[in-house]
């Protein structure tokens, strides 16, 4: 009988494709395979081997002769584990991607291009024989060469190439003495360490961590996820515990306990800039056996990690969303910290949560999930109000350290008495000014970037939008750039409106660069840094600032919610929020769980030392229930409120919902692209989900097109994916025009 395969190939919206294997051709699941695909040849990965047919091939009733033969087999031994493709394919299935985008989340970008150096080896130049070394030799060469064979006496071992060029030998002078059989190039393996740009972490408080005394509170917490741990079975955990209640430090202890069980350990993060830290804290404990995963590590980082993870020489792995796929056999337990936070959402296909794949990932390998946070998202409160997650809890910070004392600062009355230009209140200036004079630090947020979020003529009233977007131009200043946030398309600031001329440009709201130049302006001896999109362009800088903060080398740091998420500063005794309420009046029914979010994470950034810490949370609407349960640090409060508003207007967690985002040249094409979508799902699914919209999108035009929406809602999970499923198979024609978000976290 014919053998046949299923293979996963990187092109968007496209299932499994079917493969006959030729006779005497040996192929297991997980190998990569090259394939014929349309008028050429690309690598997949094989998800499937099948003794005949595969069943959905029969159902599509094709003609087995009309299969085509795999190509080649590039692996002897399967390169992707059986978990992960698991983990794949149920991806792909559960948020409508393709599988190909499914698998190529999970692997290191080399995994699709073999034609690149995949072992990563660095060329060194080494001296072969006596004969470099005899004088005789040393007249008949030239300058650079002479260089050369000097350098090398000096160094037996060889010298990299890559460092030649800094003393001017180039490729030609190494070409020449090799032709001479003066010199040999070697090729050597190198795993390249991307702990070297961690933060800087005080060792002293490190090692003492060895010897911290449990609280009860975590002790209690410990010894029950141990037990859990223990039973070797599928169980999922919701950890709420109030900022600086010792959460990764029971992190810690419980995943020393799941590797003396001789089981591994996955830890998420939401923030790279989280990463560095946390990875050295894990492993100070287990030493070199710990690896980081994230998209901000070189290709050549990335793979290095990705294969000492396959190999097994790792028993904990640290990184954002996309570890989650990371190849660990054995896998004990997953902590997701800050499971709350947005970034675990991918807002590309396949729009995955992190988060929720996660739980899946524990179920399948009978392993023990633990979902942290202080201000867990309503959907896991739900599950645990429910009984599908336990629920742990710690009230209280470690050596009951007190939570910083928050207070709201109504701008409204700053504005009436000193003007609607003001920045930093009153309150805050002076709560600066003392932490200042007694050497403490402070954290400043405000959640925008830029120096100010649109530019208007005062003369005609002409605004500043995007050509592509429908949203206002940010005025950077030390660019002297407009620049949307969006599209990124980006113009000189004018020096005069090209309207009517006028010369008077308002430049109207704050962003984090006004806010760095009016403290600046306000403590010019003090030192500030500031750390947002823009400051942290390249690798390693967020690291940079982070541990200049740390060892005290910055009294002030502003930026955005990059800002709020576990960053653990013994030396922060003060935050202040500049516009706590600028999320609020988005068009987005999470936004004050959001808002709600970043103002408690980043209160809890003061006051984790020995000195208690303050919060000034300036607001224009101080009665808002996000501001008034997040200043009070009120959880329990906030979430009855919360869920109550999206129970009347059925939003998750009390119904499931996918987004349908239809794009076109005009906002009636996307309009009708919507409606035929809509026509098939309703067709399909009938009163099993309710349809809203469609409608033009918040955003209606983003980089050049119009855009539309429509929500599938539905307490049948299931029922709403087969129809949303019928409906783009249904429009495969237009699949370039339509997006699918199963379980949206944001709907602009």
């Amino acid at each position: 009988m014919a053998q046949y395969v299923s293979v996963a190939v990187p092109v968007p919206h496209l299932g499994r494709l079917t493969y006959r294997v030729p006779p005497g051709m040996r192929v297991a699941r997980g190998a990569r395979v090259r394939v014929p695909f349309r008028a050429r040849r690309m690598l997949g990965a094989v998800v499937e081997v099948h003794e005949g047919l595969p069943p959905e091939t029969i159902v599509a009733g094709l003609d087995a002769s009309r299969i085509k033969d795999l190509v080649a087999v590039l692996d002897d031994d399967p390169l992707l584990p059986e978990p992960v493709i698991a983990l794949a394919s149920w991806v792909a299935d559960y948020y409508l991607s393709g599988i190909g985008e499914a698998v190529a989340t999970a692997v290191p970008a080399m995994f699709f291009s073999p034609s690149r150096d995949v072992d990563f080896k660095y060329s060194r130049v080494a001296v072969p024989t006596a004969a470099a070394h005899a004088d005789a030799f040393v007249p008949k060469l030239g300058p650079r060469q002479r260089m050369l064979i000097e350098r090398l006496r000096a160094e037996p071992l060889g010298v990299a190439t890559a460092t030649l060029a800094d003393d001017g030998i180039g490729s030609s002078v190494v070409a020449a003495l090799v032709d001479r059989g003066l010199v040999t190039i070697e090729r050597v393996r190198t795993n390249r360490d991307p702990f070297a740009v961690a933060v800087a972490i005080d060792e002293a408080r490190e090692a003492a961590k060895a010897d911290v005394v449990l609280s009860d509170e975590q002790r209690e917490a410990l010894d029950r996820l141990t037990s859990l741990a223990r039973a070797s079975r599928f169980s999922a955990t919701l950890v709420q515990g109030v900022t600086g209640s010792g959460k990764t430090e029971v992190y810690r202890r419980l995943a020393r306990e799941v590797c003396a069980l001789g089981r591994r350990v996955l830890i998420l993060v939401p923030e790279i800039a989280l990463t560095p830290a946390v990875a050295a804290t894990f492993r100070h404990t287990f030493g070199e056996r710990v690896a980081i995963l994230h998209s901000a590590l070189s290709d050549g980082e990335r793979h290095d990690q990705w294969h000492r993870i396959r190999r097994g020489d790792i028993d904990v792995v640290v990184g954002t969303r996309s570890a989650v796929f990371a190849p660990l056999d054995r896998l004990g337990l997953i902590v997701v910290d800050e499971e709350h936070d947005g970034s675990y959402k991918q807002e590309t296909a396949p729009r995955y949560n992190g988060r929720d794949v996660a739980v899946v990932r524990a179920r399948d390998a009978g392993a023990l999930v633990v979902l942290g946070s202080a201000t867990p998202s309503l959907e896991s409160l739900q599950n645990a109000l429910s009984g599908r997650y336990e629920h742990l809890r710690l009230l209280r910070r470690v050596q009951d350290r007190p939570l910083a004392s928050v207070t709201i600062v109504d701008m409204r009355a700053e504005y009436a008495a000193r003007g609607p230009e003001v920045i930093v209140s009153e309150a805050l200036h002076g709560a600066l000014t003392e932490r200042l004079a007694r050497g403490e630090q402070a954290i400043v947020l405000l959640n925008r970037r830029g120096f100010s979020p649109s530019l208007f003529c005062r003369q005609c009233g002409e605004s500043f939008a995007c050509p592509n977007c429908s949203v206002s131009l940010t005025y950077h200043k030390r660019q002297h750039r407009l620049r949307c946030h969006y599209c990124d398309f980006a113009k000189p600031a004018p020096p005069a409106c090209p309207s009517c001329h006028g010369d008077v440009l308002e430049y109207q709201g704050v962003g984090t660069e006004r806010v760095e130049e009016e403290i600046t302006r306000l403590f010019p001896a003090a030192r500030l840094a500031r750390v947002d999109r823009d400051t942290v362009r390249r690798r390693g800088e967020i690291v940079d600032v982070l541990g200049r903060f740390a060892r005290r080398e910055v009294d002030i740091l502003v930026g955005t919610q990059m800002l709020a998420k576990g960053h653990d500063f013994h030396g922060v005794t003060l935050v202040g929020v500049i516009s706590a309420d600028v999320g609020l009046g988005m068009a987005d029914f999470r936004a004050s769980e959001r808002t709600f979010q970043l103002l408690t994470q980043v209160a809890g950034r003061a006051g984790r030392g020995e000195i208690p810490g303050d919060a000034f949370v300036q607001t224009l609407f101080p009665e808002h229930a996000a501001i008034v349960h997040a200043v009070t640090q009120d959880y329990d409060g906030f979430a009855a409120h919360e869920m109550e508003f999206r129970r009347d207007m059925r939003y998750p967690p009390f119904v499931s919902m996918i987004a349908v985002t239809t794009r076109a040249r005009t906002m009636p094409e996307a309009l009708d692209i919507a409606r035929e979508c809509a026509r098939h799902v309703k067709r399909h699914a009938g009163d099993a989900v309710r349809l809203v919209g469609p409608a033009p999108a918040p955003l209606q035009q983003l980089r050049g097109q119009f855009r539309a929406q429509v929500f599938v809602k539905s307490v049948d999970r299931a029922a709403a994916r087969r129809a949303v499923r019928v409906a783009i198979e249904a429009m495969r024609d237009r699949l370039r025009d339509i997006t699918v978000d199963v379980d949206p976290h944001t709907v602009l």
